[in-house]
Formats: structure tokens, sequence, C-alpha cells
């Protein structure tokens, strides 16, 4: 039999010890700082070391997140030790053990470690350590200030992974086997770090699950943060003029500047059909080009890469919304001459999908535009760049909320942790899972644990030849990418910044 772990596991890190606790056979260690609180003078600045202690540090409850800009009630105010993160090892005094990194950022505005849904239990009962983090997001992380450092949100992001590789070995992980990985914008952020110098060497491998192509120029950043800071009352965008500015507020005023993008929809083009004001800039330093380019032009290295979307990627937002069955001809028309690449794109998703009403159309290219087609071309990207690529589409229909869900975006993050039970699983699988689900859980969890481990995914490798992709599914394949119309319709574009209209 294994060693029993101790009750309250402790371990000696750079900065000084942690105490956590056990739980279902491994040991959790939380709100571990990676750097130190980002307010005061460090407001808007780029993360600072942590600070050492004295004694122990107790490990055992979550950090507190950034204010997060959604539109649901969080609660009340917590605090600013923002910059933490959270660890679980099936055994601190192991050695070697395969370590990923997850990045649980969602539309640039949440991230939230504490999420159930990313409960390492699974993972680490497979033999795998899972480290969680917060980061800066929203106004925080994103807003483009003159005087401050742009993409906040991705220098925390290579904090953490500092981090990690300083300390994990006392964790039982191995730092040279390190994946980042993330789920839609967690996913741009993993995108993101396949590029960046600062980034190079932290992680081996990567897992990028609904890529968004959600970034701007400077020249968008710059106008929609002066925008934003008239909306607050902020002649300047400076740090001086908004490091006193609550942060809670700040998130909430935010919440409510990216619910009425689509009016400002004949300035700002196509960012006004994501929902988010305040993303990634691609600024020439912190970040020198978009991910697709930056591969294929041979400015960064291919890695192992693990990527995939889902078959239906809009169909949350349009259930969530409560849009579903409601959109009109005049909003596809207009979702196509933004969405669609120009100059010939509507015109050619009309013929390509010729038997689609308005509301189908509508939703392949809200998800081919948002999700589907970066995903699929980081995968290329990736693989031109010298790397292996393994690439996936999700086709399982959802169970949740009467089946209206299909395979939506997200449904694939509680089945690759194994979190059925979870808030979010329940609400996408249902409050019983069915032996089926069950069945994908697990296949989905064997392949993150398959290439966290080794590297390989467990089917064909996707290249330009064969573009081979497993179709995950009650009866799993690994078949020719399937979204082939919407591939020859993009065939020739990749991804580009958002930029004035």
């Amino acid at each position: 039999m294994p060693e029993r772990l101790p009750e309250q596991p402790t371990v000696r890190t750079t900065e000084g010890v942690v105490q956590g606790l056990r739980r279902q056979g491994h040991a959790v260690f939380r709100g571990i700082p990676y750097a130190q609180p980002p307010v005061g003078a460090l407001r808007f600045a780029a993360p600072a070391p942590p600070l050492g202690w004295e004694g122990t540090w107790q490990a055992t409850e979550f950090g507190p997140v950034v204010p997060l800009s959604l539109p649901i009630d969080t609660g009340p105010p917590q605090g600013t030790d923002w910059l933490t993160l959270n660890v679980g090892t099936p055994d601190p005094s192991a050695a070697g053990l395969p370590v990923l990194v997850w990045i649980p950022v969602g539309g640039y505005v949440s991230a939230a470690s504490n999420e159930p849904m990313f409960d390492p239990a699974a993972l680490a009962r497979a033999g795998i350590v899972v480290v969680t983090i917060n980061c800066r997001v929203g106004a925080e992380g994103f807003a483009f200030l003159d005087d401050a450092p742009p993409n906040r949100g991705f220098l925390d992001q290579i904090a953490a992974l500092e981090w990690v590789q300083r300390n994990i070995a006392a964790f039982g992980g191995d730092p040279g086997q390190v994946t980042v990985a993330g789920v839609s914008a967690g996913a741009g952020s993993v995108a993101a770090l396949l590029t960046m110098k600062p980034a190079r060497g932290l992680f081996r491998r990567a897992i990028a699950h609904s890529v968004p192509s959600l970034f701007s120029t400077p020249a968008l950043a710059r106008e929609i943060t002066a925008t934003f800071g008239d909306r607050i009352g902020v002649a300047a965008p400076t740090v001086a003029a908004w490091r006193d500015l609550d942060p809670w507020h700040l998130a909430a005023e935010l919440t409510s500047f990216n619910a009425g993008l689509h009016a400002r929809r004949e300035r700002w083009g196509r960012l006004t059909e994501t929902g988010t004001a305040l993303c990634p800039v691609v600024d020439g330093e912190v970040l020198p080009e978009m991910p697709w380019s930056a591969l294929t032009g041979g400015r960064a290295n291919g890695i192992e890469l693990l990527v995939g979307h889902t078959r239906d990627e809009f169909r949350l937002f349009s259930v969530l919304s409560g849009r579903r069955g409601t959109f009109t001809e005049q909003e596809t028309r207009a979702a196509l001459e933004l969405l669609a690449p120009p100059p010939h794109g509507a015109q050619a998703y009309r013929a390509a999908f010729a038997q689609a009403g308005a509301e189908e159309l509508m939703e392949t290219v809200y998800s081919d535009a948002l999700f589907r087609m970066p995903s699929q071309k980081l995968a290329e990207a990736n693989t031109a760049a010298g790397g292996t690529s393994y690439l996936f589409e999700l086709c399982w229909n959802a169970p949740g909320l009467g089946g209206a869900l299909g395979a939506c975006h997200s449904l694939d993050v509680p089945l690759a942790f194994g979190t059925l039970d979870s808030p979010v699983g329940r609400q996408l699988i249902g409050d019983e899972p069915t032996a089926e689900a069950v069945a994908l859980s697990r296949e989905f969890r064997q392949a993150w644990v398959r290439f966290v481990s080794t590297g390989d995914a467990g089917w064909a490798a996707h290249r330009p030849d064969g573009r081979l992709t497993r179709v995950l599914d009650a009866e799993s394949e690994t078949v020719p990418y399937p979204e082939q119309a919407s591939l020859r319709i993009w065939e020739n574009h990749s991804p580009m910044p958002f930029d004035l209209a």
C-alpha cells in the first residue's frame, strides 16, 4: 500500500514554509503568493517578486481573486492579494511527476482558480501535479495605459510559471515536464505564451481548448481605454490617474461597458462581437506579434501542443443569453459582414451552407471566427514551426438544459478534469451523469494525462497532408478535420488583431 500522507503536509518553498491539507488521497496547498499584491505603488505595474516570510504559511484557503467583470453578483470585495496559486500533488515527497499549470481565464474578464470545475483530485490520482493560478484580468490586467506595461495579465502568468520552475520540485513535480493549459481566454493566453520571449523555457508542452484570436492593435486598445476612462470620469490614461480608482467599482463599470459594445460597431468593428473591450494588445514588445504569424513566420519555435474546440462553440452563449431561436436574418447578415473573412467571406458562407437558416448560419460563423478556426490554425502554425500538434473536436451533445446546449463551449473542461459533479458540470451534463458521459470524461482525462506525461495525446498528429483530428463523442474516431467547409472559407486567412474599423 502507498505510504499515507500526513494530515497537514508541509513543504519548504524558496520564499518560506507552506502547510497545506490532505484531501481525497492527495495534498493541496492553496493561496500561495507568487508575486506581491498589485496594489498601491504596484498597481498596474509588472508583477513584483514575492516577499519571503518567517514561520509557516497556512496554505489551506484559496487566495482572493481579482475583481471580475461579469454580469453576476460575485459577493462582497475580497482582499487584494490577487497573485496567488494553488498546488494539488499526489505526494509532496515524490520526485519527477509531470506538472499541469492551468490558467483559468475567461473572456479576459475573469480568473478564478477556486472554481470547483478545476478541482485537481482526478488528475492528482492519475499522478499529475496540478497548479491553478490567479492573475489580473479586465482593467487591472489589460487596460492600455500610457505609462504601464501592457498585457499585465500575461506578465502575471509568466511570474507564476517562474515560481513553478523555482518550487515545483518541492511538491513532487518535475520543472522540466511542465504543461501550460487553458480554455477560451486561458487558451488565448497559452497561444501568447508560446511566442513570448520571457516565457521561453518555462514550460515544455501546451494544451489549448477553444482558442480565441482576441487581440487588438495599440490604436484600438488606446481608444477603448480612453473611452472607458471617460465613462468612469478619468481624463488621462495614466497610472497616476487610475491608481486610486476602486478596483471593484472599476470591474462593475467594465461589465456595463462590455454589455454595450454593439453600439460602437461602426468604429470598433469585429471586437464588438466578442463582448470583451479590454483584451490583450499586440504591442510589439511584451507581445511582439500575433501567435499565428510568429509561428508560421519562424519567429517562435513549435512545441508539443494539444489543441481543440467543440462543434457548437457559440451555442452556450446563445442559450444562456436567452437568444437561442430568436436570431434574425438581419442579425445574421451583420455578423457575416463583420466576422467572415474579407472580401467575399459572407458570400462564401451563404454558398457553403446554402440549406442553413439564419440561426444556424449565425452560430456557424460565430463559432468559426471566435474559436474553431483560430484553434485549427494554431495547430497548423505550431506544426509549421517544427512542433507536433494534436487536434480534437468535441461533438458529444451535452444533456444539460434539456439538450439545448449541443457540443457547446466549455463542455470539454469538466470532462477533462473529471469534475462532472461540479456546479458547472451539473449544469452542462446533468445532475446524474450517464455512463456515456463518464466514459467520455475518462477518455478525455486519459488523453490529458498521457499528453502531459509523454507529449503524445494518443492519436495521429494533425499535419497539413491529412489534417487528422480526434472527434470525441460517444464513439470517438480519428478522421480528417470535420469542418472542411469552414476551413475552405478561411484557408488563406490567418487571425489578425482587431483594429479600428
